[in-house]
């Protein structure tokens, strides 16, 4: 299944222009970045987004996530696969000021909202006050939200959160991470992988590790460039990289150091 296909008529421009020192996450899905060209393919699924799309489905994930109950500081459980529905959570949450954290199972703290594939619903039981959402098949608990029909049926209305530069973006590797951190790490990938508009950034390793959420997912919609999650079965065609040891360091096929956790076309 692909995103809405109500492309923008008015953009001239393929991709997007590079989204310069950047405060917040926000800032790389504002409205004027929304294009024709790809933000993300997704190869097994077969699925695509345009920068059109992307944005506009980002903040209709936002707004399924107030829904919700989600609120500035909360933290959202985002099971950590290589599909759409995970980006665009973690998009719609930062947009919140909200906390991402990609992971498999409830920790020691209870998210305010979990969003999961459908096949999980069941290994989630949440409280009263939090909240479950799956996508894929509807849910069999009239209680557990279907990610696709909200989303689908809000109204893309930028969010009325304020969200600061020092705000908590994600909860990884012991710790939480600030826009500012994360999207440090993202330029540093754009400058070291010399990411330009319209380059297939393929995007190896979990979404629990914070270098891949920088470099993976926040580096490429920087640049204006593809995020690409490669069919497992296939070997990608351009240069990829995985992240190695606990500074999310990466290594390219030929073996040579790369960017901060992935290196590209």
């Amino acid at each position: 299944m692909n995103a809405d296909s109500d492309a923008d008529s008015d953009a001239d421009a393929e991709f997007p222009s590079p989204c310069v020192d950047p405060d917040t996450v926000g800032d790389l899905v504002a409205r004027e970045r929304r294009t024709s060209g790809l933000a993300l393919r997704a190869d097994e699924p077969g699925r695509t987004y345009s920068y059109y799309d992307f944005i506009t489905t980002s903040y209709k994930a936002g707004n399924v996530l107030r829904y919700l109950g989600v609120r500035e500081g909360d933290e959202v459980l985002v099971v950590p696969e290589a599909l759409p529905e995970s980006v665009l959570t973690f998009f719609g949450a930062a947009q919140l000021g909200a906390v991402t954290r990609f992971a498999d199972d409830i920790g020691e703290t209870v998210p305010r909202a979990v969003v999961a594939p459908a096949e999980r619903e069941d290994d989630f039981d949440l409280p009263p006050g939090h909240r479950l959402a799956v996508y894929g098949d509807k849910p069999t608990a009239p209680s557990t939200t279907h990610w696709e029909t909200e989303v689908w049926s809000e109204n893309p209305a930028v969010h009325p959160a304020t969200v600061t530069p020092d705000d908590p973006l994600l909860a990884a590797a012991g710790r939480t991470y600030s826009h500012a951190e994360a999207l440090a790490a993202a330029s540093d990938t754009v400058a070291d992988a010399d990411l330009q508009p319209g380059t297939e950034v393929f995007v190896q390793g979990r979404l629990g590790d914070p270098g891949v959420v920088a470099a993976g997912l926040l580096a490429p919609i920087m640049a204006g460039a593809t995020i690409v999650f490669p069919d497992p079965s296939e070997t990608p065609k351009r240069a990829t990289a995985e992240p190695e040891g606990d500074d999310a360091s990466v290594v390219t096929e030929t073996g040579q150091p790369g960017g901060s956790a992935l290196s590209s076309e």
